[in-house]
């Protein structure tokens, strides 16, 4: 009986395929993962009181003007050609002083979340972490259904944010 190269080849390909499966693979190290509250350690720096008192003024300031458009809105139809250029203007009010403390805000959540980023990775590095997460996202996901309080970091992280 003769075999052919039509029959051989796919079970050489075969062969191979599961002798690799097979071989033994090379040990890695075991990766250390670590775990912090993002949120914890963002109110933890020094700048967030004064982020929360512009978010405080802002959303108190735009509260105000969106009830005034409500207010006009609620009319309907039955609002005036003057109401109604009225919640115009406080449309564009809103937009403009919405954008002005975005400017505002910008810089002072972009130096927050650095210090919080360089916090988190002295830590890590220091203490051999390989992976750190951020414990809400990880549980909110399904990607981590347990982890051992040993791997929560967030006071540790804390007393480094500057």
């Amino acid at each position: 009986m003769k075999i052919n190269a039509k029959i051989l080849a796919p079970l050489a390909l075969v062969a191979a395929y599961g002798l690799g499966t097979v071989a033994p693979h090379a040990q890695t190290t075991a990766q250390k993962v670590g775990f912090v509250d993002v949120s914890k350690l963002l109110a933890a720096h020094p700048g967030d009181k004064e982020i929360q008192a512009i978010q405080k003024k802002a959303d108190d300031e735009l509260t105000a003007l969106d009830k005034q458009v409500k207010a006009i809105d609620a009319k309907g139809a039955g609002a005036s050609a003057a109401e109604k250029q009225t919640r115009e203007q406080l449309v564009t009010t809103i937009r403009s002083k919405a954008d002005a403390y975005d400017k505002q805000l910008a810089p002072k959540i972009s130096v927050v979340e650095k210090a919080v980023d360089t916090a988190i990775n002295t830590v890590a590095k220091s203490n051999g972490y390989s992976i750190i997460m951020d414990r809400e996202v990880a549980a909110k996901s399904g990607l981590v259904i347990y982890a051992d309080s040993t791997t929560e970091l967030t006071d540790a992280v804390a007393k480094s944010v500057k």
